[in-house]
């Protein structure tokens, strides 16, 4: 019986930039042994964490999809707050994003008066190329990623642990076939799917077009999120069962995802 932990992904927020006490903006917590990754950072996530129990110099690594506000404004305060007695990290925090994600630090850092500023010891930043995989966590984990279609430094990300165990973030993006390829035989596809059928807006996916790529990448279990407050008015499942034949399930605030869950 294989005893290693598998995986686990938490729903910080399934929301928009659009404010809401119910839905807060997209992020996920991913968890594998002691390592804990951040997929995203938006408004309000640090408190989320926080109801989560977990501090936030627990965060190894923070991954962003791409520079909108709702996927990266808590960075700036996430940094900040490092500043304040008792907080200050302990470890090695890495930030790791698609192309300009340097440029967009530097750029907080100015705004900020220098207030972001951290020692190399502490602060790694990662500017990925459009495709690429590498190794996190001592081996632990493989992280592969890919180009999304929604800014031009959008990226979608694939996370394998030990056991094979696989979990892919989409990010906001469009219909990508990056992002199909990426997600080949995931054990799970975490997807945004942000208007219901019928209100397709350019840059993002629908429920029907979600379960589309899932069905060709024969993902195992898709996880609809980031949904903006016209997805209350459908039945967002059923307009994806429409394609897709896997498992679904649509996202809330704080809901843990795992291999049984």
């Amino acid at each position: 019986m294989n005893s290693i932990r598998k995986m686990k992904a938490t729903i910080l927020g399934s929301g928009t930039c659009v404010p809401s006490l119910e839905r807060y903006p997209c992020s996920v917590l991913l968890q594998v042994e002691s390592t804990n990754f951040l997929l995203d950072i938006g408004p309000g996530i640090m408190g989320q964490l926080l109801k989560c129990g977990v501090h936030i110099n627990d965060i190894d690594i923070i991954f962003l999809s791409h520079f909108h506000l709702d996927h990266c404004a808590d960075l700036a305060p996430f940094i900040f707050a490092t500043k304040y007695p008792g907080f200050e990290r302990t470890k090695k925090l890495t930030l790791i994003g698609g192309g300009g994600i340097n440029s967009l630090f530097s750029k907080l850092n100015d705004a900020y008066n220098g207030n972001l500023t951290m020692p190399d010891s502490l602060l790694q930043i990662m500017e990925l190329p459009d495709t690429g995989q590498c190794d996190l966590c001592h081996g632990k984990v493989t992280m592969s990623w890919a180009t999304a279609a929604h800014k031009p430094e959008s990226r979608s990300y694939r996370f394998k642990d030990s056991t094979g165990y696989s979990i892919v973030y989409s990010g906001d993006t469009d219909f990508c076939q990056p992002l199909v390829e990426l997600a080949k035989d995931a054990d799970i596809m975490i997807c945004e799917s942000a208007y219901p059928d019928g209100q397709k807006v350019p840059g993002h996916l629908t429920p029907s077009v979600a379960g589309d790529m899932a069905a060709s990448a024969r993902v195992k279990k898709l996880v609809l999120t980031h949904f903006y407050p016209e997805c209350d008015q459908a039945d967002i499942e059923a307009e994806c069962r429409t394609v897709f034949d896997g498992r679904i399930v649509i996202a809330h605030d704080l809901m843990v995802v795992s291999e049984m869950s």
